[in-house]
């Protein structure tokens, strides 16, 4: 036994950061399957069957919310807090746990677990890692805190003490890391989500700030906090706040107009009923998976318009996935320089290098490709699925959102799995993924530079 643990242990220590991560995450997901196949896992005592609990735990783990069973009427208490401690493992990452165990332990942290830490929360450089970890645990627990005591002001009244503060510590977790798991099948029907709240103000704000403050990012909440003023965050914290702002804002109003006089959407609802709930499905998209309408009657334009909220996603370093806002607004940006003839991509008295457009392309080109190769695998493989909701569902995994209109119990076996990697992908990350599997990382200094050569574009 000995031998095996040494074996392994020098194995680990031969692998990239980026390798770890990618292995760490599937442990988990595979961990978090075998949990949930378990027959205490069920109200009915019944094993679910492996491939939809590993389904379960990798939308948990990915913190995505598509499910193949109703989470309030399916799961026992032991099944949900399975799930939710899934979501909190995977909206921190698994190396910020691995920390915060560490620091309980006062344990040091090592220059190999620090590298570590700096791939998890997607940082530039090593200074201050572990410090930044106890800033995103305080201020996880902090946010998710506020978070439930708000919305047991609705819960305990609704569902009594004790299954008050249990609806609302899980939907506060939920929201917060952006999964979009919920358990009002129990109230309001199964796969109802948060429908029979459409009206409430408290739930449906609160859920929309906490999904927000999840969406944009530890960096850019502790940045907040340290200048107190927006003019002096850093270009990073700028961009994504007002980035974030705008698609909120726009994605409100777009739906507001598209499905307004929609009978079964947003018709029957006064006009304060309407902003909340166009306001809810614009910030949902930002990766969160919960909704207060029914989805699958929306005009097509509002899901068309829903499904590039879900694409681009949430910020870097956040609970959300998607292709991350910088990299949709460093690509505009790019464009608006090329358009003004402007040698150099400016925002905010700042310039942005050219290596980030480079990352930012190619994170973009690959996520055209996952979502095109993925509607064309979903549409072939579940037949009864339109182009729109085998399109939605992809995006929806690959994004971590958690939404769905076609209906995920519906998948066929390889759909499920095919959907299992598009979830993995969204939370990881294809260019994490691509690069641990080339193993080699990228040369940043090639021996050979090669002559320019002319290519005829546009």
């Amino acid at each position: 036994m000995r031998k095996i643990l040494e074996k392994f242990s020098t194995f680990i220590n031969k692998m990239q950061p980026t390798q770890i991560m990618v292995m760490g995450f599937a442990a988990v997901i595979f961990i978090g399957g075998m949990l949930l196949n378990l027959p205490i896992a069920t109200q009915s005592g019944e094993q679910i069957g492996f491939l939809d609990a590993l389904f379960t735990a990798t939308s948990a783990v990915c913190v995505t919310g598509l499910v193949m069973v109703d989470t309030a009427t399916y799961w026992s208490h032991f099944g949900q807090v399975v799930i939710i401690t899934l979501i909190q493992i995977g909206g921190l990452g698994f190396m910020t746990i691995a920390t915060l165990f560490a620091l309980i332990a006062k344990k040091k942290i090592n220059l190999r677990e620090r590298l570590l830490i700096q791939e998890s929360l997607n940082q530039i450089d090593l200074s201050g890692l572990v410090k930044l970890t106890r800033y995103v645990l305080l201020m996880t627990f902090l946010i998710e805190g506020i978070g439930a005591m708000l919305l047991s002001t609705v819960f305990i009244p609704q569902f009594g003490l004790g299954k008050g503060i249990w609806y609302s510590i899980f939907h506060a977790i939920s929201a917060f890391c952006n999964a979009g798991f919920d358990l009002m099948g129990s109230v309001s029907g199964p796969f109802s989500s948060l429908t029979s709240y459409v009206n409430n103000f408290t739930v449906t704000i609160t859920i929309s700030l906490l999904i927000i403050f999840g969406g944009l990012g530890f960096p850019v909440i502790l940045d907040i906090i340290k200048q107190k003023k927006i003019s002096k965050l850093n270009i990073h914290s700028k961009l994504v706040i007002f980035t974030t702002a705008a698609l909120v804002i726009g994605g409100m109003l777009i739906i507001l107009v598209l499905d307004f006089n929609n009978p079964a959407t947003l018709g029957p609802l006064g006009i304060g009923g309407k902003l909340l709930a166009s306001l809810f499905q614009s910030v949902t998209t930002r990766t969160a998976g919960f909704n207060t309408i029914d989805l699958t009657v929306m005009h097509q334009s509002s899901i068309f318009i829903m499904i590039i909220l879900m694409f681009i996603g949430a910020a870097p370093a956040s609970t959300g996935g998607g292709v991350k806002i910088t990299t949709m607004a460093t690509l505009v940006l790019t464009v608006r320089s090329f358009i003004l003839g402007k040698e150099d991509i400016e925002i905010f008295e700042r310039r942005i290098g050219l290596s980030t457009v480079r990352k930012s392309l190619g994170i973009f080109l690959i996520g055209i490709v996952v979502v095109v190769f993925g509607t064309l695998m979903i549409s072939v493989t579940n037949p009864d699925f339109t182009l729109v909701e085998a399109g939605y569902e992809v995006v929806s995994a690959f994004a971590t959102v958690g939404v769905s209109i076609g209906g995920s119990p519906n998948l066929s076996i390889p759909g499920k799995i095919f959907i299992i990697m598009f979830m993995f992908m969204g939370r990881v990350g294809s260019l994490t993924i691509l690069i641990a599997i080339s193993s080699r990382g990228i040369k940043k200094n090639p021996p050979i530079r090669y002559p320019e050569g002319k290519i005829i574009v546009g």
